[in-house]
């Protein structure tokens, strides 16, 4: 699906087309604390203990959009998406519109991605721990958050370069954002990201996501995701989309 085999030859337009799938894989201003302030050591470290709620499964109604060339190409696609313990991740995609080939090369490659990832990976190599990043002892806050600047600690595939958002009385994560150290090809110049995130029937979970990149020919790209949860660990959470009932295929 719109992959390219055999070394065949792949038309610039399109290769940049397909460039923009790496956006998705994938802002309060406030008054800065004292140069040098440490971050309250029961935040930080609430953030980086064991996570007393694991999401381990869920079932969620997800919509994904991206848009390149000024807007004039653009494409929205809603799929029912499903985490289980045994069957892995898979998705149903129930809605979609707009242009075919941002469809094709974009928003399913994202979930593709998603599932070859999770399928791959015995843990999160991404995930916001210190095997993966180091974390600023300075800090400030922003719009009643704790800001905490995160370095890589090697060139990966999305790690990001930036800051992620803490709440101070219980050191829950809200969002994270930055810049990825590794570009996804030799056609996107840069992407920048920003991931939200809430606690839903205990658990930590992503809630969105929004990507914005600079793609050689195409121009800047944008790509965004959100999830709206029917269930997180076994336990009803929500009715989203009643008219998309149907349960996700293998």
């Amino acid at each position: 699906m719109g992959r390219n085999r055999h070394g065949r030859v792949v038309p610039r337009r399109r290769r940049g087309l397909a460039a923009a799938v790496g956006l998705a894989v994938s802002f309060a201003a406030g008054a800065a604390l004292h140069a040098g302030e440490s971050a309250p050591p029961a935040a930080l470290e609430r953030f980086l203990g064991p996570e007393q709620s694991p999401l381990t499964s869920y079932r969620a109604l997800r919509r994904l959009s991206a848009a390149t060339r000024g807007g004039r190409m653009a494409a929205t696609i809603i799929a029912w998406t499903e985490l289980h313990p045994e069957r892995g991740f898979r998705y149903e995609i129930v809605s979609r519109s707009g242009s075919p080939a941002v469809q094709s090369r974009a928003l399913i490659p994202a979930l593709d991605m998603e599932a070859r990832a999770l399928a791959q990976s015995d843990g999160e190599p991404a995930a916001l721990v210190r095997a993966n990043y180091r974390f600023d002892d300075a800090i400030s806050r922003e719009g009643g958050l704790l800001r905490v600047g995160i370095t890589p600690n090697r060139e990966a595939p999305m790690l990001l370069q930036g800051a992620m958002f803490l709440r101070p009385d219980t050191g829950d994560l809200v969002r994270v954002e930055g810049r990825l150290v590794k570009r996804p090809s030799f056609w996107t110049r840069r992407v920048d990201i920003v991931r939200h995130y809430a606690r839903v029937a205990g658990v930590r979970v992503p809630i969105g996501m929004e990507s914005r990149g600079h793609v050689l020919i195409l121009g800047p790209s944008s790509f965004a995701m959100t999830w709206e949860y029917e269930s997180v660990n076994g336990i009803p959470v929500g009715t989203p989309g009643k008219q998309a009932s149907a349960a996700p295929t293998e």
